[in-house]
């Protein structure tokens, strides 16, 4: 997986003035673009597509500050249609227009070329299984949430305490396979990751696909496939996810397995009385590799 990151980032600096094919780039290199992706955002803390934003206006700033062309071809040549776009990207980044940098020289903050390298880190092993699980079904109440990466995301939090005791336990009661008990589901994720980017949290359990479903209930359906099953425990939130930003930087770098589209899924399996630490289970979709 790193050589192919690596790989990416160099066809990513050979075509950065046209438009960038991940998908095909993903298939020659003998993976997916989902798997790409998030395997990106996760070890260079920031999506794919804000990586190639900021090469390219590094190299466009280049071209400002030497002056010897107008803003237009400067804009066209690193692919905006107009001045307007490019501008707006320019700032973006830079923190000063483009005429601004122009005349004083800067702001300009430059992205250098990323490069990837595995690193041993810490000496204890990740406590792992493969389930080849059949097709079933998640049931709840589900709301669009934007992704938060650390602490308590509080749009999920008022999410689920806004539902009533007797709700847990029905839908308890509903739940009637693996993963088992009250289910934390993270579906439609931006592959890339981005950070405030709305996705569907679900609060609910799974059932088998044969299973009816109350009517006032959301639901999704999930294929047979398999998923790696990651075992957590310690302090509330952080070491679950700590451990999540562990499977992208140590457990599939050093795996035949990647991921596959599809939604994450926590259970907690013990918990302290303030949910101050808590024994979890992540549950996340892959394939061979």
């Amino acid at each position: 997986m790193i050589s192919a990151l690596n790989r990416l980032v160099e066809l990513v600096e050979e075509h950065l003035t046209e438009e960038i094919d991940v998908n095909g780039w993903a298939r020659a290199l003998g993976t997916t673009e989902y798997h790409l992706r998030r395997m990106f955002s996760s070890l260079a803390g920031m999506p794919l597509s804000e990586y190639v934003r900021r090469r390219r206006m590094t190299l466009a700033a280049a071209d400002v500050v030497r002056g010897e062309d107008e803003l237009l071809s400067i804009a066209v040549r690193h692919g905006y249609g107009s001045t307007e776009a490019f501008g707006r990207a320019f700032r973006a980044v830079h923190g000063a227009g483009p005429g601004d940098v122009r005349r004083d020289g800067g702001p300009l903050r430059a992205q250098p070329q990323l490069r990837f390298r595995l690193t041993v880190e810490g000496s204890s092993p990740m406590d792992t299984r493969i389930v080849d699980r059949p097709a079933f079904r998640l049931v709840g109440h589900a709301a669009r949430v934007p992704l938060i990466r650390r602490g308590v995301n509080p749009h999920i939090e008022r999410h689920v305490t806004a539902l009533p005791r007797e709700e847990h336990l029905r839908l308890k009661a509903l739940g009637d396979t693996e993963p088992t008990g009250l289910l934390q589901v993270c579906d439609d994720l931006d592959p890339d990751g981005t950070e405030g980017r709305d996705l569907t949290y679900l609060h609910g359990v799974a059932v088998s696909r044969d299973t009816p479903a109350p009517g006032d209930l959301d639901a999704v359906e999930l294929p047979a496939g398999r998923w790696a099953v990651f075992r957590t425990a310690g302090p509330h939130p952080r070491a679950l996810q700590e451990a999540w930003a562990a499977t992208a930087t140590e457990w599939f770098p050093a795996n035949p397995w990647r991921l596959r589209p599809g939604p994450s899924i926590v259970t907690v399996l013990e918990r302290a009385a303030d949910f101050g630490t808590a024994t979890c289970e992540l549950w996340l979709p892959v394939e061979p590799a």
